[in-house]
């Protein structure tokens, strides 16, 4: 090796501005800053000291050669067969190569990591020293190989393991943020050797403070690890590291004693605290340390001091659906406490999403875009000496008012019905456009689409007050409170089902018992405005057969069976709803098998039965509109509801009833095409509105329907 030779220290997206200041501050010369890392020129000195210093770099690797890829890839072969592979590491030593890039010749990285492996064993034939062993799991060198263009270079590793596995951290979370990035995040938010208070509320196994505590005591963040790639290479040179070694445990046993620093984390899971002092016990540095097991958004902020105090921080992104509810409501609570509790503080926060930020209601000076694994997120700065009025309009208090009475008024008459599932509100005041409806300890949140003349920057800042003043005003946990948005979403889909979490409850209606999802799909399998028509489908049904078509979950079903009914038959075009349906039963003690299901279309169901007539009772209750890849035909309520009532009257016996509801606001009934038809309607819409939807009484129509005999 020459005195000087040409390194580059790979490093996250994201991180390569700041390892290249690091390196420059560890002495290292032409530093040259690229995608996904920095080259460095360095005797060999320096190159242990960017292993044992850097706070950034995942790897650094030192140059052993490089080619040009074209067609003939023997010649590839023979170029890193004549690398000094000897020289690096002896036969009895295991190796391992990994590959990364690739061009029109090499295209899998296989395929490379072979052709490099081939060029190194043959160099130890040549040489007539045998052939070295490949170890995947544990080798004892490492050579990375990389690609660009027509351009590839080989390296050997000098660390082994990842640089961010310091050594300190055995146990982790299920979300933890990566050392370098921790490291990252300290540096940005401006952690420096003056530094007296850090703070994380939602430390979980500490690794946001430990990396800032390391900056604080001039901690080295490879001081604590026990093995190194560098250690088995055959130019290792021990006197150099351990004085590397010897250096950096003295600067920290000085830090150490010069250092005011006092660290404050805080976690709502036990568990994770102690993990978190753990990890602290093995930097040598617990005693600087008070964990305490708290909600993140009733922390107080420690005793002051005249010295710099940082918050750092990573709250839950919130990525499943149904979370975005609790995650935005800690973030406005959060935003609150810090403006309350930590002024002339600096603040730290990684976040999952810019919406998420917004719900500080907080003036940041600086925002950074970085990587959390292959997530992309977004560092905030604040800085809290600064003063942070809310810069959204004061809101007027009606909403809080309205709610208020409304669940006073509407809990009371609930109890007393027998209802456990009811609407809490229905857009009453325009601008907030959502329903709102109590499942038990439960709410479900439906917005629907504004109007095209309000900005969705406004009609979001609506929503969100909304939930802030449900969750102040109402005896609901942010956690139960589950959000539905009835329109199409933009950017990052920030209510994309990303998986199924089966938030199920069981609500009681007139002696009825319904299982409800309430996270998985944008209805909950209970249509809450149609009670009062499946109770009166329970009343008409004793002793009789009764058909409900489009049955959905076989609500209106099951009131049918409890009612008396002799025989009840479903139909619905959904395996999934049937099924859901079979369980409803089951969970009001009913017989599946004395009970039909079919899983069809209910047009076609219809047209395929014979003209006999078999049924007392038929509730038919179709969608305003629907055009399902399974159905042949489209169905419009209003045009074809003529249709639908004449063919299932086609089954109606003589002196039989069918209910006929649907939910088109300005539906109107075809009353010459019934009389045509032979039959005859009466409308039952009025009584059929519940208290809690009186607000709006066009939220659906019901008919009871009859032949007409002249």
């Amino acid at each position: 090796m020459t005195a000087t030779s040409h390194y580059f220290a790979t490093c996250a997206k994201g991180l390569e501005p700041l390892l290249f200041d690091e390196l420059q501050q560890l002495g290292l010369t032409e530093v040259q800053q690229t995608v996904a890392g920095c080259r460095f020129e360095s005797d060999i000195e320096g190159a242990y000291r960017a292993c044992l210093w850097s706070r950034l770099a995942s790897r650094v690797l030192l140059k052993l050669g490089n080619c040009e890829v074209g067609r003939d890839l023997d010649r590839v072969t023979r170029a890193i067969s004549e690398t000094l592979w000897h020289e690096h590491f002896n036969v009895e030593q295991s190796f391992v190569v990994s590959f990364t890039g690739q061009n029109q010749q090499v295209r899998h990285t296989q395929f490379g990591a072979q052709m490099v492996k081939d060029g190194i064993v043959d160099h130890f034939r040549e040489q007539g020293l045998g052939r070295p062993n490949v170890d995947r799991e544990a080798p004892d060198i490492r050579v990375h190989a990389h690609l660009h263009k027509d351009q590839l270079t080989w390296y050997l590793d000098l660390v082994g393991e990842p640089l961010h596995r310091r050594g300190y951290r055995l146990e982790q979370g299920a979300a933890p943020v990566r050392e370098t990035l921790a490291a990252a995040i300290a540096l940005r938010a401006g952690v420096t050797t003056s530094t007296e208070v850090l703070a994380d509320p939602f430390c979980g196994s500490g690794t946001l403070l430990l990396e800032a505590a390391m900056l604080v005591l001039d901690h080295a963040p490879g001081l604590r690890r026990t093995a190194w790639g560098l250690q088995r290479w055959r130019q290792f040179q021990p006197q150099i590291w351990q004085q590397l070694i010897n250096e950096a445990e003295q600067r920290f046993a000085q830090a150490q004693s010069q250092s005011q620093l006092r660290i404050y984390g805080s976690d709502n899971d036990p568990r994770m605290l102690g993990i978190a002092d753990q990890n602290a016990t093995r930097l040598g540095i617990a005693s600087r340390c008070e964990w305490q097991a708290i909600d993140a958004t009733k922390v107080q902020a420690p005793a002051s001091t005249e010295g710099q105090s940082i918050m750092l921080c990573n709250p839950p992104y919130g990525e499943r659906l149904g979370e975005e509810v609790e995650t935005l409501l800690l973030y406005r609570r959060l935003g609150q406490q810090l403006r309350q509790q930590f002024s002339g503080w600096q603040v730290a926060i990684l976040a999952g999403d810019e919406s998420l930020l917004k719900r500080l209601k907080l003036r940041s000076h600086k925002k950074y875009k970085l990587f959390n694994g292959a997530l992309e997120v977004i560092l905030a700065l604040y800085d809290m000496q600064k003063e942070q009025t809310e810069f959204t309009q004061e809101q007027s208090s009606d909403l809080a008012n309205r709610l208020k009475k409304n669940y006073q008024k509407l809990e009371k008459w609930a109890a007393k019905e027998g209802l456990s599932a009811w609407r809490l509100y229905d857009a009453d005041l325009p601008e907030y456009n959502a329903a709102v409806d109590v499942y038990n300890e439960h709410l479900v949140i439906q917005e629907y689409a504004a109007p095209k003349d309000i900005p969705p920057a406004v009609a979001k800042e609506r929503l969100w007050y909304l939930l802030d003043t449900l969750a102040e005003v109402l005896p609901f946990a942010a956690a139960n409170m589950h959000l539905k948005v009835r329109q199409k979403q933009s950017g990052k889909q920030q209510y994309q089902r990303q998986q199924l979490r089966h938030i199920v409850t069981t609500v009681h209606e007139y002696g009825a018992q319904f299982e409800v999802n309430l996270s998985d799909y944008l209805d909950t399998g209970l249509f809450l405005d149609h009670r009062w028509a499946r109770r009166e489908l329970g009343r008409l049904s004793q002793g009789k057969s009764v058909l409900n078509l489009f049955a959905y979950t076989c609500t209106a079903s099951v009131q049918a069976a409890l009612g008396g009914a002799r025989e009840v038959t479903s139909v619905d075009l959904s395996k999934t709803y049937l099924a859901w349906g079979e369980d409803n039963f089951r969970l009001n003690g009913l017989s599946v098998r004395q009970h039909k299901f079919f899983q069809d279309d209910c047009l076609q169901w219809l047209q395929r039965q014979p003209p006999q007539q078999r049924f007392d009772v038929i509730f038919l209750d179709p969608p305003t509109f629907s055009n399902s890849k399974r159905m042949q035909d489209v169905l419009d309520v209003q045009r074809d509801h003529v249709m639908l009532l004449k063919l299932a009257a086609r089954l109606l016996k003589d002196d039989g009833v069918i209910l006929f509801s649907n939910n088109k606001r300005k539906f109107k009934l075809d009353e010459e095409g019934l009389k045509e038809a032979f039959l005859a309607a009466e409308d039952w819409t009025q009584r059929s509105i519940s208290q809690d939807f009186a607000r709006h009484k066009g939220i659906h129509h019901l008919f009871k329907v009859v032949h007409r005999h002249e």
